[in-house]
Formats: structure tokens, C-alpha cells, sequence
């Protein structure tokens, strides 16, 4: 399985068409959003491309392929505009032998991990930064955001598969990768 994992899209047209893009060059078998995909939230500048129903509409033509969970900028009416499930505050699947929880990370976040093994997959968002790292034994991975990407750090995308992850920059090219060897 190969998988597009994106997160904090925040209502950008031009982040939604990043995903677009990712979608069409990678070919994935699903995406796993990890939210904040309409909103831009109070913290953040409005982006130059805010357009929270385009957003919606490139997101909706793949929704049969999208497992989202819900951020903290999301809302009950974000639900009106999308076609795929997005109030779950994390959900899980196996990927091998591997569990992946995949989660915003408001809730869960690598200093505050759900109950996981040795191998196990934290997948989170929330903070803007990539983060390929290992703790203890799980991998906790972050594929940054495509629309507010935090100073020193480039508006990003992860390819998750059954053993690896890399986070992508908008050209396409690897920023960081991990193998999931490492753990073993």
C-alpha cells in the first residue's frame, strides 16, 4: 500500500491543489488527512489563496480515497461542504505488522503518545514541521503543512508506505525520509 498523507491545508486553494498534484504524480491507493483542511484558524495569516469551497471541491473529487481525521480548526460545517468523514479525532489501520494511528496532534503528539508498540506508527500534523523521528522504538512522523509551513521549513507532503516515510516539498522533492528498519 502506498499512501498521500497531507495535513493542515487551512482553506488554501493553492495547498489543495499541492494535494491535487501529490495525488495525480504519486498515484497513492488512499490519502490520510490529518486535518485542518477548510479553516484557516485564528492564529494563522488568511493565505493569499484562501478559497475554503475550492479547497472542498478538489478535495471532494477523491473522497472515496480520503481517511481524515478532524483538527482544531475544524467544525461541525466544515462537514456540509465535505463529501468524505472528518469529525474522528484519530483513527487507526494496520500497515503490515504495523499499527498506524493517525491523529491531528492537538490531542496525541509524540510528548503525549496513545498507547502504541515497539514499531508502531504515530502519524500527527498540527505543528507545521516535518518530523520523521524515532522514539523509543515508534515512529513519530509529521508531514508538515501545505499551505503554512513554519519559518526555515518548506510547505510539504508525505508518501507512507509499508517501509518507509518521506516527506516531500512542493517540487515533489524528499526533505526527509525514514525507514522503518531502523525500529526493528
Amino acid at each position: 500500500m502506498n499512501y498521500l498523507v497531507i495535513s493542515d491545508i487551512h482553506g488554501s486553494r493553492s495547498g489543495a491543489e499541492l494535494c491535487e498534484e501529490a495525488l495525480q504524480l504519486h498515484q497513492p491507493d488512499a490519502v490520510l488527512c490529518l486535518g485542518d483542511i477548510l479553516y484557516h484558524g485564528p492564529r494563522n495569516p488568511v493565505p493569499d489563496t484562501h478559497d475554503p469551497k475550492e479547497a472542498a471541491r478538489i478535495l471532494n473529487q477523491y473522497a472515496e480515497r480520503i481517511f481524515a481525521v478532524r483538527g482544531n480548526c475544524e467544525a461541525e460545517v466544515d462537514s456540509l461542504l465535505l463529501e468524505f468523514p472528518v469529525t474522528a479525532d484519530y483513527n487507526s489501520f494496520l500497515l503490515n505488522d504495523r499499527r498506524v494511528f493517525m491523529t491531528h496532534g492537538h490531542l496525541f503528539h509524540p510528548d503525549h503518545l496513545p498507547p502504541l508498540r515497539h514499531g508502531d506508527i504515530l502519524l500527527y500534523g498540527h505543528t507545521h514541521i516535518p518530523d520523521v523521528s524515532c522514539q523509543n522504538g515508534i515512529f513519530c512522523l509529521n508531514p508538515g503543512s501545505v499551505t503554512f509551513p513554519k519559518p526555515g521549513y518548506p510547505r510539504s507532503y508525505g508518501i507512507l508506505n509499508e517501509s518507509s516515510f518521506t516527506v516531500l516539498d512542493i517540487t515533489h522533492q524528499p526533505v526527509a525520509s525514514v525507514s522503518f528498519s531502523a525500529a526493528d
